[in-house]
């Protein structure tokens, strides 16, 4: 049986991994803080449109060019 302590690649391993866990907590952490402290941004702008309407009877001369 080895001795634990002469097997210096696996604690390097486990650094590594408990380095990389702590880092992505950390991340998380901060995305969640700083997208709570945001105000929430329209995707789209709003532009102001017009929009006509026209009311055509079937008995005007508009209708009957239309079809």
């Amino acid at each position: 049986m080895s001795d634990w302590t002469n097997l210096w690649y696996v604690w390097l391993l486990l650094l590594t991994v408990f380095l990389l866990l702590l880092c992505g907590v950390s991340a998380s952490c901060i995305k969640f803080c700083c997208r709570k402290k945001r105000l929430p941004v329209e995707t789209f702008p709003r532009h102001p449109c017009d929009l006509t309407v026209i009311g055509i009877d079937s008995d005007s001369t508009a209708h009957s060019t239309v079809t």
